[in-house]
């Protein structure tokens, strides 16, 4: 199967994040896609981490999942899970599809995503213009963890000669 394009995904910190240590966490950022896992860095000690990284996944199927997962590294036994969201990309290719944002000031909000059960955001998400594209800030709400949460911002990049998004079903 073929790439349809790639996501960008800044990963740009962590709200919040549960203790895993005595008093802090080691956290880092694992982001899955069927069989791609991209990392952030670790930031040592900080439950509020400011990551600021970018991590870019192809996207083949646009109904497979893309899970985030947070982490405290330890050195001497397993890595302790800190909670895990899905990024949620309908909404953010749905708008990709509509044409029309040419010449679009930079800073203009089109479209907003409110929280829901089918999503895990924890507060409203705007998708708006940047640069002449469109980007999706969001704040992720961690589950199965008592407590944090994660910023990212997706940015689709359409690959050289392959088809533009609005071109798939």
């Amino acid at each position: 199967m073929e790439a349809l394009g790639l996501l960008r995904i800044r990963v740009r910190r962590g709200i919040n994040l549960a203790v895993r240590d005595l008093r802090s966490s080691d956290s880092y950022v694992i982001v899955k896609c069927g069989s791609q896992r991209v990392k952030t860095k670790v930031m040592e000690d900080n439950c509020n981490p400011l990551w600021n990284e970018e991590l870019t996944i192809y996207i083949m199927d646009l109904k497979v999942p893309i899970i985030l997962c947070v982490y405290d590294e330890d050195t001497f036994t397993k890595d302790d899970k800190m909670g895990d969201a899905e990024i949620d990309i309908k909404p953010y290719v749905k708008c990709l599809k509509k044409k029309g944002y040419e010449g679009v000031s930079d800073g203009t909000k089109v479209e907003k995503v409110e929280p829901s059960s089918d999503n895990c955001l924890a507060r409203e998400s705007f998708i708006v213009c940047n640069k002449g594209k469109l980007i999706q800030e969001m704040t992720l709400r961690l589950k199965n963890v008592e407590c944090g949460e994660v910023e990212v911002e997706i940015e689709w990049i359409n690959l050289p000669g392959g088809k533009a998004l609005h071109e798939i079903d």
